[in-house]
């Protein structure tokens, strides 16, 4: 099974949006890819570390930074106390799924309409 992170609180500081988590980052790689995750209505950044992936949950709660950030065009890190990781190329791909959710039913009703109330 992958490892998942979850995202539970996130800041802007620094012309930056900081999306902290309660595990360690330190060995994974951005794997500059987003998924969806229609079931729980959440975002999903993939990074990499030597065997597998890891899979940084973007849900509801802080998709509001989220639009402030990909509006603003902040830079999008993941923290974990000192450990520091740029989730590189999040933007253009935000951009990419956000624009294929839009009234696309293979997505789940309630998906489309929280993406599309909120971007």
């Amino acid at each position: 099974m992958k490892n998942k992170i979850t995202i539970h609180e996130g800041y802007i500081t620094e012309d930056k949006l900081m999306l902290q988590t309660n595990e360690t980052i330190n060995t994974l790689v951005p794997g500059e890819q987003i998924l969806v995750d229609s079931d729980h209505c959440s975002f999903i950044y993939l990074m990499e570390d030597k065997d597998d992936y890891t899979y940084i949950v973007l849900p509801e709660q802080i998709w509001p930074l989220l639009k402030t950030a990909q509006e603003e065009k902040l830079p999008i890190w993941v923290t974990f106390n000192d450990e520091k990781k740029e989730l590189l190329n999040f933007h253009d791909e935000f951009d990419f799924v956000l624009t294929n959710i839009k009234d696309n039913s293979n997505y789940g009703e309630k998906l489309v309409s929280k993406v599309e109330s909120i971007f």
